[in-house]
């Protein structure tokens, strides 16, 4: 049985039962402990229920009955509002440490290095329902058919998650404070990572234009590590002078597939505002797809195929040391980035709720938060290393990995486990 077997699975790689009976207990007198709170929000969040709402009924009379056993709504929120958010990150990293320990992590393209990306996403935004820790900002919009200037309250999360692994692993989250910014969030965070993990546990950090800001930069080089940062507009001398270096010939030219690329590598070049030397690679790509064209001939509409060519320029700045290493590799990891956005964070917030506000209190939406996103680490290593590679036919896919999960809590007994 999927429940048995992804339980399990916990169980003997992590010792994720004992790891969770470990967490410390927020409350004086519960009446249900956390971890049973904690299983039902898990497990619940694992087989991708989006609210709270939905765990009490699944907890009273569906798939989580036998496991879990009545909860209802108003207990989950009281138990997440107390718990202490720092023992869940530790949590986080404890898991990742052991993949790391079973070679999990290891991947041919990254050429022994782990990397991780950092970025940003905004959930739970509203003009109505707020919290104590509601980030604010005024937008225009149309009401009553009038466009008028409203407060809306949000909600912004940086997140660490390795991008040269086969499928997405998570680090760990954070909310970030009003007054504070994207960036000081996220080195923040990575700065706790470092420190519960260690500092030879990531070798690579990339990270999209944003990042590219001198006290962040000093930051993690002072964390030992290397790093691949998109080059926009926000640097603009340093911008100007890559383009300016960069009008020559290509040194080198290859394609993949249907698509064709080239590349220029600049060893130096000069960082005014940083009063530094940093290595810039320049790749353009030229994508050549299908489009489907509609023309009138008469009265009759007539579609049409026609291939049409896309150019992408991208500039990846970076303080990479290649030796032997082609240039190349500086563009498969600035372009690893795009995996938290375009498949960790797309993923998390039409399949696992991650932008509902179930529970919009201020603590509590944090740990909510975090243990959806645990649950979707854990449930993308078992659906790889556990379902994935185990399948003679086509493989299901990560939601019907869910479903199962779920259809196999509904049959299980209590004692299964």
């Amino acid at each position: 049985m999927v429940r048995r077997q992804f339980e399990s699975y916990l169980d003997k790689v992590f010792g994720f039962a004992d790891l969770v009976a470990a967490l410390p207990e927020g409350r004086t007198y519960p009446h249900h402990p956390w971890k049973k709170v904690f299983d039902a929000v898990f497990l619940g969040s694992a087989c991708q229920f989006a609210t709270t709402h939905r765990i009490e009924f699944e907890s009273r009379s569906g798939v989580l009955a036998k496991r879990i056993g009545p909860l209802s709504e108003d207990t989950l929120g009281y138990a997440m509002q107390r718990q202490d958010v720092s023992s869940l990150l530790e949590l986080g990293c404890t898991v990742a440490k052991r993949l790391k320990r079973n070679g999990v992590l290891g991947s041919a393209w990254a050429r022994g290095r782990v990397v991780a990306a950092v970025d940003g996403i905004e959930i739970c935004s509203s003009y109505a329902r707020c919290c104590d820790a509601c980030l604010e900002r005024k937008v225009e919009r149309k009401v009553e058919g009038e466009m008028r200037e409203q407060l809306q309250y949000y909600h912004r999360v940086s997140a660490v998650m390795l991008t040269s692994t086969a499928f997405p692993v998570f680090l760990g989250i954070r909310f970030q404070q009003a007054g504070e910014t994207e960036v000081s969030c996220s080195l923040d965070l990575l700065q706790q990572l470092v420190g519960q993990l260690g500092r030879r546990f990531l070798d690579v950090l990339v990270a999209d234009a944003l990042y590219l800001q001198t006290p962040f930069v000093r930051a993690i080089e002072a964390l030992d590590l290397e790093w691949v940062i998109s080059l926009k507009e926000n640097q603009p001398a340093l911008l100007a002078e890559a383009k300016c270096l960069t009008v020559a010939p290509p040194a080198c030219q290859w394609s993949a597939g249907d698509d064709d690329f080239s590349l220029w590598h600049l060893p130096e070049v000069d960082w005014p505002v940083a009063d530094r030397m940093v290595r810039v690679v320049k790749t353009v790509r030229v994508q050549k797809i299908k489009r489907i064209q509609i023309e009138s001939v008469g009265d009759i509409r007539v579609k049409k195929k026609e291939e049409v060519s896309l150019l992408s320029t991208n500039f990846y700045a970076t303080n990479l040391t290649l030796g032997s290493i082609p240039p190349a590799f500086i563009s498969q990891l600035g372009r690893s980035r795009w995996t938290i956005d375009a498949a960790a964070f797309q993923t998390l917030t039409t399949d696992c709720a991650l932008k509902h506000p179930s529970v919009h209190q201020d603590i509590a939406l944090v740990v909510l938060t975090t243990i959806r996103v645990l649950a979707y680490t854990l449930m993308m290593v078992f659906h790889h290393r556990q379902v994935r590679s185990h399948c003679r036919k086509a493989p299901p896919s990560f939601c019907e990995t869910a479903r199962s999960l779920a259809l196999a809590l509904l049959t299980a007994g209590p004692d299964t486990s």
